[in-house]
């Protein structure tokens, strides 16, 4: 006797065979591709390493190797680079100020040649707590902090959490105010997922970058050009690596946790404070990151510059160096006073 049904059941079977197949199939040009984009990751970070290698001192803090450079005698300024940056983004204004301090810029925990700890979670007041600590380590006198765009929040938070620490601030298109929504040039690195973070950062994320590497520069540089030697010269070949990456991703997600209560302590601030910014910067606008700090911190002192955009210290760099060196002198005189008194 016919089994009545069993026809559909044999098409059915054969159906779910054939999906199931393809699925497997798709699954296994995912793995292939990745694994490609693995090994052209690992090809192009071997690349940048060679190219651009550590030239300076290392100093472990918290599990933190922390790479850094220095120049000059006198009074210390400490510089502090931004997202996706490194020292090199910094250097330009080394040799200016190194006749009359003495400048360490440093590759944040993650950043260029210094590496982050496991367990680190890149939040503003973890950072600061870095700086500081680097700060008693190098036995740095009450530094002039000089934060680049994300390194401005994080000399921000290590002013208000540690005052003590610190104689001033000079600011550099920094970052100062909470997003409502990540920016969309950002938001390809928004991941938050631990996992995910580091698995496009192992395979995707340095291609892209290759690959985007023009429309980023204009971004972060425009309008003006970026310089004819940045790619190794400037190190910009150090942002071509899975850990920079990560750590870059792990930076972008944590920023908001924190920032909303930092930017309401600002009125805390009591050293000297100065801001400078582009008007035509394309990454943080002048207005809501710089113009409105001068409601919140009393003596501020804030300079506009025409035309320039996110990266002043290349463009800029002689007018930069010497707004850092008023607002330099200006702290150590006032701390000088204070000690005093």
């Amino acid at each position: 006797m016919q089994r009545v049904g069993a026809p559909g059941n044999h098409a059915l079977m054969n159906f779910v065979t054939i999906i199931l197949a393809a699925i497997a199939l798709c699954a296994l040009a995912v793995i292939i591709w990745l694994v490609a984009m693995h090994r052209r990751t690992g090809a192009i970070a071997r690349e940048a390493e060679r190219l651009v290698p550590a030239t300076g001192k290392t100093l472990e803090i918290e599990g933190n190797r922390i790479h850094y450079v220095e120049t000059g005698e006198g009074p210390p300024i400490l510089l502090i680079h931004g997202l996706g940056g490194h020292h090199h983004h910094m250097r330009p204004l080394m040799a200016p100020l190194g006749d009359s301090f003495r400048v360490i810029s440093l590759d944040r925990a993650g950043s260029g040649w210094s590496t982050r700890a496991a367990g680190m979670t890149g939040n503003l007041r973890e950072q600061a707590r870095l700086i500081a600590r680097f700060i008693d380590e190098m036995g740095l006198e009450r530094p002039v902090l000089v934060g680049h765009s994300l390194g401005g929040a994080i000399a921000l938070a290590t002013a208000l959490d540690y005052p003590d620490k610190v104689s001033g601030l000079a600011l550099i298109s920094p970052l100062t105010h909470s997003f409502d929504e990540v920016p969309p040039e950002f938001r390809p690195l928004y991941i938050p997922n631990r996992f995910l973070r580091r698995l496009v950062a192992h395979t995707i994320a340095v291609p892209t970058s290759v690959r985007n590497a023009e429309k980023t520069l204009a971004f972060v540089f425009g309008p003006q050009q970026p310089p004819a030697d940045y790619a190794i010269e400037g190190g910009g070949m150090l942002g071509l690596r899975p850990s920079h990456i990560f750590a870059t991703s792990t930076d972008i997600v944590a920023v908001g946790n924190d920032l909303p209560a930092l930017q309401d302590r600002y009125g805390e601030l009591a050293m000297p404070v100065g801001v400078l910014f582009g008007t035509e910067d394309r990454v943080l606008d002048h207005i809501r990151h710089g113009l409105a700090m001068k409601e919140k911190v009393g003596g501020i002192e804030l300079e506009i510059v025409e035309g320039v955009g996110h990266m002043p210290q290349y463009s800029q760099t002689r007018l930069v160096a010497d707004f850092i060196r008023r607002i330099s002198r200006k702290a150590f005189e006032t701390g000088k006073a204070d000690m005093q008194a």
